[in-house]
């Protein structure tokens, strides 16, 4: 048995896109185990992978002495370590601890004094989706690129681990046949370019109009941020549930739910990871273009404004018009395509 461990100590989505290097090493290692070095925030999304066996939180790591992180490392008892995010002090760590073999970009400086294989990745012009960039870091172990990305999308695969609250679930279980839950997230703490609240709002009427149920969420500091909109609009959704659940049971709520829209936001990847219907709103700037972030999942699709940039809304980013040109009325047009989906069984 091999032990692999994959250190990403970002962002949500981004955990989630790096769920393929997992999926990929369990496929091609049978027996490996697989360990995610990751920020708190991101362990629940861990713990929903059947590709991953364990977590090493990384903001527990970063209170204790360089003695003791290099001990903790060790007893990993790794045999090879996966910058996927690069990171110095990680990377210093990896060595310290020797673990045997340590895969970085050959464009950080300090993969050069710490790594012993070294990947030539340059993301920044790159034309693949983020998924099929973190595999490139598997070429020392055989990985042949480049997977087509519906191949790579198999592998973004997550359950929840809990079970939703009795309240949540009767109300979900209220709705009626053809009618679907669907999930608005307004908000991406500053990760995505935003549709804004007005066509946010005009969408949850419209899905209400329809007959549709609409729930929103977001964290305690968005629900707060969103309470007058939410009060205006409170009679188009089934529930405001910002701030009320925890991230293993919004992957629960997510997953007993239709479908959810968003801009770029890990609930997107989330809801795409579990096999939900996604829609995810994106400009055609670069990096942000859907070619490089969109969501990977059997039911997952995005909208974007058909224009070769908008490099001019780079300077106000607050103001981009190129994902406000993308209309209520054309995502109600593809969630009417959606079909209800069965609930998943562990959260019910």
């Amino acid at each position: 048995m091999k032990t692999f461990l994959i250190s990403r100590t970002d962002a949500i989505g981004d955990v989630v896109l790096t769920l393929p290097v997992a999926g990929w090493l369990k496929q091609t290692f049978p027996e490996c185990r697989v360990v995610l070095l990751g920020r708190t925030y991101t362990q629940a999304v861990a713990d929903a992978c059947p590709w991953v066996d364990a977590f090493l939180n990384f903001d527990e790591l970063l209170t204790l002495s360089v003695a003791e992180q290099v001990q903790q490392l060790r007893q990993v008892q790794a045999d090879l370590v996966v910058h996927v995010f690069p990171n110095k002090t990680i990377a210093r760590l990896a060595r310290l601890a020797n673990i045997p073999v340590r895969i970085g970009t050959r464009n950080r400086w300090f993969h050069w004094l710490t790594c012993t294989k070294l990947v030539a990745l340059s993301r920044r012009n790159s034309v693949l989706h983020e998924a099929q960039l973190n595999l490139h870091l598997l070429t020392p172990l055989g990985y042949l690129p480049d997977l087509p990305l519906s191949r790579v999308g198999e592998w973004v695969r997550l359950q929840p681990q809990v079970v939703l609250p009795e309240p949540i679930q009767k109300s979900l279980r209220e709705r009626r046949p053809g009618q679907l839950n669907v999930i608005l997230h307004p908000r991406s703490r500053g990760s995505a370019r935003e549709w804004g609240l007005p066509h946010f709002g005009e969408l949850a009427r419209l899905l209400h109009a329809a007959g549709h149920r609409v729930w929103v969420t977001g964290t305690a500091a968005e629900g707060a941020e969103l309470a007058d909109w939410l009060q205006e609009h409170q009679s188009y959704l089934a529930a405001d549930l910002t701030g009320q659940l925890s991230l293993p049971q919004l992957i629960a709520f997510i997953a007993a739910a239709d479908g959810l829209v968003a801009g770029s936001t890990g609930p997107l990847h989330l809801a795409a990871a579990l096999g939900r219907h996604a829609l995810g709103l994106y400009p055609p700037i670069r990096p942000m273009h859907p070619s490089r972030w969109a969501p990977l999942g059997p039911h997952a699709g995005y909208m974007v404004f058909n224009r070769p940039d908008c490099s001019d809304c780079r300077s106000q980013p607050a103001a981009c018009t190129c994902i406000k040109a993308l209309l209520p009325m054309q995502a109600l047009e593809r969630v009417a395509d959606w079909q209800p989906l069965p609930i998943a069984d562990k959260v019910l």
